[in-house]
């Protein structure tokens, strides 16, 4: 019979979450990862198969505990200036550097990607009765004003713009 798990998964996971989602998946190391994470190497990889197979997981974990909350949210939004500040004062940072960094490269993470950012253009699109294109502009607005880090600044101004929309 294996030995119990020393580890508790559910903070391992939000730990891995908060370490890819500040450095992204090239910034960690397993090293980065064992230390962190406060798992053993050996119990790592019999755990998540891999890095990768832990960024997948923690991914995953990521637009489920974050990502969905936030487009469940927009749902209710009122108009299109509270979609936006919902979306740039969400903690997206994971789904963010996965789109620009491992997407591209990664046809699983691609897939990901793909899905939690139709759920939130879809969220707009129905909040606030406007065409799928127009939603996913202002997706594509709010998570760029959120990269860029300054979303109370051009997000306001923004959010003013938008305000007919409403």
């Amino acid at each position: 019979m294996g030995r119990r798990r020393a580890f508790d998964e559910d903070e391992v996971m939000h730990a891995a979450v908060e370490l890819f989602g500040g450095r992204a998946y090239d910034g960690v190391s397993v090293d980065d990862l064992v230390t962190h994470l406060g798992v053993h190497r050996n119990s790592l990889y019999k755990t998540f198969g891999s890095k990768r197979g832990l960024y997948l997981i923690a991914l995953r974990r990521h637009v489920a505990d974050d990502v969905r909350p936030v487009a469940d949210a927009l749902s209710a939004a009122p108009d299109a200036a509270a979609a936006l500040q919902l979306v740039t004062a969400a903690d997206l940072g994971l789904l963010l550097l996965a789109a620009v960094e491992r997407a591209p490269a990664d046809e699983e993470v691609a897939a990901e990607v793909a899905t939690a950012l139709a759920a939130l253009d879809q969220a707009i699109a129905d909040a606030l009765g406007v065409p799928p294109e127009l939603a996913a502009a202002i997706t594509a607005a709010a998570l760029g004003i959120r990269l860029r880090g300054n979303p109370d600044g051009v997000g306001a101004e923004l959010a003013r713009h938008l305000d007919p929309l409403g």
